[in-house]
């Protein structure tokens, strides 16, 4: 069978070496840290543990799939899965708060004509039956098959136009979508929210956009106990038992070419390594030296995260995810407080994440950034200020250091020219596929472990490889 190196550990390039590994090749994982997960990390202090990358896992089937294909334990014998109900508290500028349930479009429609006022909950659900048009235009093509050797059909806007009289008004931004359809500045903030949680900016990103919020609400959210770290624990340990080799600290220089395909790589101090295969899981602009980056998304944005310790309980009504929207100059965050006993010394305490999306900017001070959303956070935490112990902030540049690139890639989106499509999984040089975040599917931990499972298909099929079924 074939020899094929691994480059990174982040959750895509272990998912395509478990499967690789499965299907009976000699798989080397070659990680320039010191640990594996990528994005999915932690940060532990006096007793406090907290996820420094994503929060809540959305589509687990993806990974059900994963422990399904590798071996014997299915994913809920190595993880602990619990729907988060509601999904997300939603606390608007004007005062206005409303609990949204999880994967319950009916409820849904309830709690918004309940918040918000008779007919808001009709016009979000009409908005997501047009999500879910678009959604079924590009659920094969954007997530379960290779990226065609010809994209531009996905360039094109699947997001179904509405009607104005007798003709149809194109809708081409996500921003357009909640100013024409939603008409409700709280309703359009809700939808902003979901663009901005993915990293995209609602005012550019396409109105296919829609197809976020659509999956969430449809699919459900869900929280693994110990934090997301422990579902990188788990598929860490998958790899391990199939035998996948894992080389720490060793950065890979260059990809290796003979013959006009992929040979090999050359890791950080050490002597070449032959491969018949090369998986990339870096990000795509930090992989390439020169011009000849293949073409990626871009979309300009990263993650400020605030970690913090606090003294007291969390209170009886406390929900797991607020969305805190943006009020008087201060950023719109997400607030994270898992009622999670491995993540707090004991019942005495609490460990709270905050997070915002912000435009990629080096040099930027961001410790009065992250007063302001402390201060945001404020409105969702009772007595956040008397109760904290300390906080750390996560900035761009520690982004940057652990996985490769400050910016945090989006998934997948349809329309825009074909301006948010990922790199191809399939390389411009032969041998050398991309597998993760910066790859067709795209980011996000689901999407990253269907491109992990893309990868190890075209690797193991070949050209027979129509896609997931």
């Amino acid at each position: 069978m074939a020899r094929i190196v691994v480059i990174g550990a982040g959750l895509g390039a272990m998912a395509a070496a478990a499967r690789l590994a499965v299907a009976g090749h000699t798989v080397t994982v070659y990680e320039k840290t010191s640990t594996y997960g990528g994005a999915v990390g932690r940060f532990e202090r006096d007793g406090f543990a907290f996820d420094t990358g994503p929060g809540l896992l959305h589509l687990p089937a993806v990974y059900r799939d994963l422990f399904v294909k590798t071996g014997k334990e299915p994913l809920e014998e190595c993880v602990s899965l619990t729907q988060v109900d509601p999904a997300a508290r939603h606390l608007f500028a004007d005062g206005t708060r409303v609990d949204l349930p999880n994967a319950s479009r009916a409820g849904t429609v309830a709690a918004l004509d309940a918040a918000l006022g008779a007919g808001a909950g009709e016009r979000w659900g009409d908005f997501l039956t047009r999500a879910r048009e678009a959604w079924d235009r590009t659920r094969r093509p954007l997530l379960e098959e290779p990226q065609p050797a010809d994209p531009a059909p996905l360039s094109r806007e699947p997001y179904p136009a509405l009607k104005a009289g007798l003709l149809r008004r194109p809708t081409t931004t996500l921003a357009q979508v909640g100013a024409r359809e939603l008409r409700d500045p709280r309703l359009a903030a809700l939808l902003d929210a979901y663009a901005w949680s993915y990293g995209f900016d609602p005012a550019t990103a396409p109105a296919s956009a829609a197809v976020l919020p659509y999956m969430e609400q449809t699919f459900g959210s869900w929280y693994v106990g110990g934090g997301l770290r422990a579902l990188a624990d788990a598929v860490y340990e998958r790899c391990r038992k199939r035998r996948v080799e894992f080389v720490f600290d060793t950065p890979v220089e260059d990809v290796l070419e003979k013959d006009g395909r992929a040979a090999g790589v050359r890791p950080a101090g050490g002597e070449t390594v032959e491969a018949d295969h090369v998986v990339s899981g870096a990000p795509v602009p930090a992989l390439y030296h020169g011009p000849d980056v293949p073409r990626h998304q871009v979309n300009g944005t990263s993650r400020v995260t605030v970690c913090l310790a606090l003294r007291g309980p969390r209170e009886a009504d406390a929900v797991h995810r607020t969305v805190v929207h943006a009020e008087g100059g201060r950023p719109t965050v997400t607030v994270l407080r898992p009622d999670d006993p491995a993540l707090r010394p004991d019942g005495a305490y609490e460990s709270v994440t905050v997070t915002a999306t912000v435009r990629t900017s080096p040099g930027q001070a961001w410790e009065p950034f992250a007063d302001r959303m402390v201060e945001a956070a404020g409105r969702a935490v009772p007595g956040l200020a008397e109760r904290l112990l300390w906080r750390h902030v996560r900035t761009p540049e520690d982004v940057r250091r652990d996985t490769g690139a400050a910016e945090v890639p989006g998934p997948a989106l349809a329309g825009a020219g074909g301006r948010l499509l990922p790199a191809a999984n399939r390389s411009p040089l032969p041998g050398l596929y991309l597998a993760g975040g910066w790859s067709h599917p795209g980011g996000g931990l689901a999407h990253a472990g269907m491109s992990g499972a893309l990868v190890a298909g075209l690797i193991v099929e070949g050209a027979d490889f129509r896609g997931s079924r």
